[in-house]
């Protein structure tokens, strides 16, 4: 990307979040950010993103690939100089925090 490109910082938010949307639970037929695993996403100025994530479980079978399948397509985005995948159990992840949109997918609602 060349340094006289400018790109919005939700701009580049939403971009992220399209991303986070193909990246899927591999036990829930749902999306990531729809699960409510994504916490927090922090863009600087030099678009570095840190994205604060959680998992369903400390033992989720994907604990080791899904954060960094995670950095590497938010990696992708053209924009993005760097991502980083923080995870937190802190609060841990309750199916409260999922979208009306998954919870329809999963046939809570």
């Amino acid at each position: 990307m060349s340094d006289n490109i400018s790109i919005d910082t939700n701009e580049l938010g939403d971009k992220i979040v399209r991303v986070l949307k193909t990246i899927f639970d591999p036990e829930i037929p749902v999306d990531i950010y729809e699960l409510g695993l994504i916490y927090d996403v922090f863009v600087n100025e030099n678009y570095d993103v840190k994205i604060l994530m959680t998992l369903t479980t400390p033992n989720c079978p994907v604990a080791e690939t899904l954060p960094v399948e995670v950095e590497e397509k938010v990696k992708s985005i053209d924009a993005v100089n760097d991502a980083e995948v923080e995870i937190t159990f802190d609060p841990p992840w309750t199916q409260d925090l999922m979208s009306e949109e998954a919870k329809l997918e999963l046939g809570m609602l």
